[in-house]
């Protein structure tokens, strides 16, 4: 059964066609990524889907009792409550009943209506428990901290947060309602990639359905088991992840090319044929032949044209000199903006011609700073960082500086390399900007133009070592697999700070992980580094457990063990008691964990909420012998 479904919706503005006959269903556990280039409408889409805005035609349908959550790219969130009291909204109803318990727990005290209060708390108890009314704090903080919140971020108020946090605080907040139908519009803009990563794995088990627009191809490919792409005001519908997807899409043009040209060459010899016999002996043959044709047109079979091909940005990186093999080396070197405060101290390390080197790490970590120290923007605090011979350098940043707000795109690519006016026009225009936009100034840019006219002033540098930082920013998925491509082709040298994962994947031969004050280097490719730190979680865990195996054996001190009111006999002789208690508590979780499975299975509702509360009440118990034992062994 579909949760929503939208039958041959249509929207204007004005005499604007947006979107033209769409047809969608939406099941439930879904899986969906809606993707286009820009402009193209998905949000106009989504915002119909969600109810927030109108259809000019067609119908939108939910299904009875579907609880839909939607994340706008930029949300206001109302109130000057904090951003803990924002994520306590998603357990309205937890809270109402644990306020009914506290007004019982009162109420039990009284001789007089005790008996009733008790019977309606112990129901209302145990309702409030199967709910996780014991565990939503927990929660909670679960979400926070995957989303890239700290404790001491926790009562800071809505109108204090930036725009990136709101967004962040409402996902926050959806996840933890746990609704049917989950509606994202970009949701991965504002993290990074550790954030994204637990974003993944969340989706992995949530029970609902997650329609969300995205530019991000590694999101799509983790999340997605179905793509639906929108162009030309239509809707296209594809099967599996990103990959399958792009393969699935020229696959289908290909195919409409190949109908395509197969009709007109048919068409082209039937006129042919109908031109020489008309008149002819052959004229009724040739009548009948016009009359097929005819009878095509009026029904509609006749292409009008092969597949139409989206106008794609065309990036080249022009003419650039070969450098020498050694393109960066580094020695002690230590990045900051102030003396004594150093941000990130970098290994020794050599960068050689052809590489592409990703920098990875939260946001502030230093990224940007590494990259203005290497370009030279920024001197070092400490150390050196040498560039090789004949390396010419090309600098792309994130917010676009060397972009000047009161020039025009043509002037921008004249302070780079003097031509004609046409000759930068059309340089322009094979990054999209056609006609007068060109004479447009820079301060009326969106964030994706900004971006494809840095690209433009980038390629016609003749830089043979490119510092890109976040240059996938703000681009449309087209634009990204174009850039992919040429960066691919390009044989200089690449220094990549990038969230965009799928790129990294592509291109890295090294991966410099940044974290506060540090950076370590994975030499080989985005796999390899995942390998690595998976190996590094792996050990680090073995440790834990070591340690915890060995804090068993530990006999407690005499001392500490009368503080206890325990001799160290009766001390260990409760240890091993607790042990054992502790093994037989986790397999009764298992066998109950079993049942419950079993009796989802069978819709057994009844049996489903008894072996619900006999599971959270093991549960107790083990985390009460857990923490008895350890203070036991400490």
């Amino acid at each position: 059964m579909s949760l929503l479904t939208a039958n041959n919706l249509g929207k204007f503005y004005g005499a604007d066609e947006v979107l033209d006959d769409i047809s969608i269903a939406i099941p439930a556990a879904a899986r969906i990524a809606l993707v286009g280039p820009n402009g193209a409408g998905k949000t106009t889409l989504i915002n119909i889907l969600a109810g927030i805005d109108l259809a000019t035609s067609g119908t939108v349908h939910e299904a009875r009792n579907t609880r839909i959550a939607f994340l706008p790219q930029r949300p206001e969130l109302v109130g000057e409550h904090s951003l803990w009291d924002e994520q306590l909204k998603a357990f309205a109803d937890l809270l109402e009943m644990e306020t009914r318990l506290a007004q019982l727990e009162q109420q039990m005290a009284d001789d007089n209506s005790s008996a009733r209060a008790l019977e309606a708390y112990g129901s209302l108890q145990a309702e409030f428990e199967r709910l996780g009314g014991y565990t939503y704090e927990t929660r909670i903080k679960m979400v926070l901290s995957g989303l890239g919140f700290t404790a001491d971020e926790y009562a800071i108020p809505l109108p204090q947060l930036s725009g990136g946090q709101k967004t962040r605080a409402l996902l926050c907040r959806l996840l933890l309602e746990e609704p049917d139908l989950l509606i994202l519009d970009e949701p991965t803009n504002h993290l990074d990639i550790s954030a994204v990563e637990w974003l993944e794995k969340f989706l992995e088990s949530f029970a609902g359905a997650v329609l969300a627009v995205s530019h991000d191809r590694y999101f799509i490919n983790s999340f997605a088991s179905a793509v639906w792409e929108i162009e030309y005001k239509g809707l296209q519908e594809y099967r599996g992840n990103y990959s399958a997807y792009r393969k699935q899409r020229a696959e289908r043009r290909e195919t409409l090319r190949r109908e395509f040209d197969s009709q007109q060459e048919f068409i082209r010899k039937e006129r042919e044929f109908i031109r020489r016999h008309m008149g002819s002996r052959g004229t009724a043959q040739a009548k009948g032949r016009l009359k097929k044709l005819g009878t095509l047109e009026k029904r509609g079979a006749i292409l009008e044209s092969g597949p139409r091909q989206r106008r794609k940005m065309f990036l080249e990186m022009g003419n650039y000199q070969r450098s020498g093999d050694q393109v960066i080396v580094t020695r002690d070197l230590t990045v900051g903006y102030e003396a004594g405060k150093p941000l990130l101290t970098v290994p020794d390390s050599l960068i050689l011609r052809g590489e592409t080197v990703a920098l990875m790490g939260p946001n502030g970590v230093g990224k940007s700073t590494l990259l203005k120290t290497l370009c030279g923007d920024l001197p070092a605090l400490a150390g050196e960082a040498r560039l090789g011979a004949k390396v010419k350098l090309g600098y792309f940043a994130q917010a676009h500086e060397t972009l000047s707000e009161t020039m025009t795109l043509v002037d921008e690519v004249l302070a780079i390399k003097p031509m004609l006016i046409s000759e930068a026009r059309d340089w322009l225009g094979r990054f999209l900007f056609s006609g007068e936009d060109v004479f447009r100034s820079v301060s009326s840019l969106s964030g994706g133009e900004r971006g494809r006219l840095a690209l433009a002033k980038l390629a016609q540098e003749g830089a043979n070592l490119l510092l890109l930082d976040e240059p996938t920013n703000h681009l449309d998925i087209d634009s990204q697999d174009v850039l992919q491509d040429v960066l691919a082709q390009f044989d200089g040298t690449i220094l990549l700070a990038s969230h965009d994962r799928y790129l990294i994947d592509a291109l890295a031969t090294q991966v410099w992980q940044m974290t506060p004050g540090e950076l370590s280097i994975t030499y080989g490719g985005y796999q390899e580094f995942l390998r690595a730190r998976n190996r590094r979680l792996q050990q680090a865990a073995d440790d834990k457990a070591q340690q915890t195996s060995r804090a068993k054996g530990k006999r407690r001190p005499a001392h500490m063990d009368k503080r206890q009111g325990l001799n160290p006999y009766e001390a260990a002789r409760r240890a091993r008691e607790l042990e054992a208690m502790i093994h037989k508590l986790e397999k009764n979780l298992d066998e109950i964990a079993s049942q419950l499975d079993g009796a989802s299975l069978a819709g057994d509702a009844g049996k489903v909420r008894t072996l619900g509360k006999t599971y959270t009440r093991t549960e107790a118990e083990l985390e009460a012998a857990l923490e008895e034992w350890g203070r036991l062994a400490e």
